[in-house]
């Protein structure tokens, strides 16, 4: 069975940094690239950044670029988003998404493409 599970969410000053993490089981992790997906309260997702299978490349969106990080670790299932410098507008529900098909190239980023969500993790500016 197919599993994403986030964690590393919570409270965070505006400016401030948190990492997530998202454990991943079910499948060959390696022969898929994966995505970084929010969702801020009364708006749609937003996809925010994809990292190739072997994890040397990634994409972002243009709002987090210089200030998040996604990354993988192959050898034990996770995948990573170190996110410095956030904004109070970047309240979201933060979510670990698989690709439908394997060997798909990192730059796709519509729902369609996606087949598997995490239960997501909040992350919320706070004082």
């Amino acid at each position: 069975q197919v599993q994403l599970v986030e964690s590393g969410g919570g409270l965070v000053q505006p400016g401030g940094s948190m990492r997530l993490s998202c454990a991943a089981s079910g499948f060959t992790f390696t022969n898929f690239a994966m995505n970084w997906v929010r969702q801020a309260p009364g708006k749609g997702r937003e996809w925010i950044a994809s990292i190739a299978r072997a994890g040397t490349r990634q994409l972002y969106e243009d709002s987090v670029k210089g200030r998040f990080t996604i990354s993988r670790d192959n050898a034990n299932n996770i995948l990573n988003l170190q996110m410095n410098g956030l904004l109070p507008n970047e309240t979201a529900m933060y979510y670990c998404v698989k690709y439908r098909l394997p060997y798909v190239h990192y730059d796709r980023r519509t729902e369609k493409d996606f087949d598997t969500w995490g239960p997501g993790t909040q992350v919320t500016d706070g004082p």
